[in-house]
């Protein structure tokens, strides 16, 4: 008796906590494919309060709306690139793991490539300058200072 009024204290005190607790999103799609673009789309969008989390993983109350919204566009038929263009005028480019190329996104896309170019280049010139010096003949003055060095060392 002692036993099942413990349990049932304990469970009076945990289920207000549970029921707090965000629940599981069931949804019924048409399909397996519909399914795979429902999760695809919710991975690869951003949730803009949580850092660097998708709405597929985040708790947020806008992550949520978020989800709500690729599922009805989902399901009203809409493309892809509707829907992420329907997210991107909502809440901006930052909403994508990855950016679009655009006029304004050309640098975070370029600065790379450009840098790996840049590094690339000065590797090169560095390996040439040093094949160069290394191949020069020894002026008249450093060929007596070797032969000098080289004749002490042999009567040594």
């Amino acid at each position: 008796m002692v036993r099942v009024i413990s349990i049932s204290l304990l469970l009076l005190f945990l289920l207000p906590g549970l029921a707090l607790a965000g629940g599981i999103e069931v949804r019924e799609f048409d399909g397996p494919v519909m399914e795979r673009r429902y999760a695809e789309l919710t991975a690869t969008l951003r949730c803009p309060k949580c850092q660097n989390q998708a709405i597929d993983d985040s708790d947020s109350p806008i992550a949520g709306d978020m989800r709500d919204r690729v599922y009805a566009l989902l399901q009203d038929g809409r493309s892809d690139k509707e829907i992420l263009d329907f997210m991107v005028d909502r809440f901006g480019d930052y909403v994508l793991y990855n950016p679009r190329l655009e006029g304004r996104t050309f640098l975070l896309w370029g600065l790379p490539a450009a840098l790996a170019v840049l590094g690339l280049v000065l590797v090169g010139l560095l390996v040439r300058s040093r094949r160069n010096a290394s191949a020069q003949a020894l002026s008249a003055e450093e060929r007596k200072r070797l032969d000098a060095l080289i004749n002490r060392e042999r009567t040594e």
